[in-house]
């Protein structure tokens, strides 16, 4: 069985969604087991992390950059940077934000480069914009709210709940691309960990 952890911060829980949909993609491969954690759980339970196969964070993006509550657990990570704990762990990295920028890709930047500090080996989203409805892509409004990756992020995926409550929002596209991004790295971490053993 291997192990995923999804670490993640949400204050008004928009990014408690996205982070569950992450787990139900990570759970829908076989063999994979995955735990959410909030940051302050993480934070508590560090130890527990050494165990995972692969860790993704995520957080909300604000004003431009990744949540207090996401950066106090990364501070809090020094320990297993100096030990290097978590090299050639599997990572991934989520946010969401207000608008459909917001200078999400900093935040999503800042989780990867956390990521690139811990030797760890990062995955990205895999996704072509609005993959799943790319005739949206020709018409001037853009991908609408059920489309998959519709923002067009590389990194990993970017949800816009605009100041819409949860659970409305995130969108049903952007919970079914976080979705994806969950079985993608739970599948990229299998076969890591089988090339590992050959």
């Amino acid at each position: 069985m291997s192990k995923i952890a999804i670490i993640y911060h949400s204050t008004y829980g928009h990014t408690k969604l996205q982070a569950e949909a992450v787990l139900r993609g990570a759970e829908s491969v076989p063999t994979i087991k995955a735990k959410l954690y909030t940051a302050e759980e993480a934070a508590v339970h560090m130890d527990d992390l050494d165990a995972a196969d692969a860790i993704i964070f995520g957080c909300p993006t604000y004003m431009g950059s990744m949540s207090a509550g996401m950066k106090a657990f990364i501070e809090a990570t020094s320990a297993k940077w100096f030990t290097l704990s978590w090299k050639n762990k599997i990572a991934g990295a989520f946010t969401n934000s207000s608008s459909f920028s917001g200078d999400k890709l900093n935040t999503l930047v800042g989780l990867m480069i956390n990521a690139m500090q811990h030797g760890m080996i990062f995955v990205g989203l895999g996704l072509l914009p609005s993959s799943n409805k790319p005739e949206e892509m020709k018409q001037i409004a853009g991908p609408g709210p059920d489309a998959h990756n519709r923002v067009g992020s590389s990194i990993g995926p970017m949800a816009t709940s605009f100041q819409v409550n949860p659970p409305i929002t995130p969108s049903q596209g952007d919970q079914e691309t976080a979705e994806i991004y969950g079985r993608r790295v739970a599948e990229i971490t299998l076969q890591f960990i089988r090339g590992q053993s050959d």
